[in-house]
């Protein structure tokens, strides 16, 4: 199984960015997904699942609103559409799978994507 997560960079406070988590080696429509991310000394923390058909999804509080997770499974993709961006989101973002939606730990870990917001 691969998850190879895309779309970090540097943006503005209340910006916005995109991020893509394509994966592979996994019947992707049968697969939870989740956004996790680190910020620098921090522990890593969730962000968002959604269940295999996006039909149920969850958020950390602290994103509710602003962050929205969808996938497109004909093309084994997740997103996270992240909008007014605070700089408190600054962390590399992790993309996860698991069969299950939103278990107690992931089973399979992609590479992060760096996030940076600047005040």
């Amino acid at each position: 199984v691969q998850l190879q997560a895309s779309g970090g960079g540097l943006v503005q406070a209340g910006g916005s960015l995109r991020l893509s988590c394509a994966a592979s080696g996994l019947t992707f429509s049968s697969y939870g997904m989740g956004w996790f991310r680190q910020a620098p000394g921090q522990e890593r923390e969730f962000v968002a699942a959604d269940s295999w058909s996006g039909g149920s999804t969850r958020y950390a509080g602290s994103v509710k609103g602003r962050f929205t997770i969808s996938r497109d499974n004909a093309k084994n993709t997740v997103y996270l559409q992240m909008n007014s961006l605070k700089p408190e989101d600054t962390a590399v973002y992790y993309c996860a799978a698991d069969v299950n939606y939103f278990p107690r730990e992931f089973a399979y870990w992609g590479q992060g994507t760096l996030v940076t917001v600047s005040s």
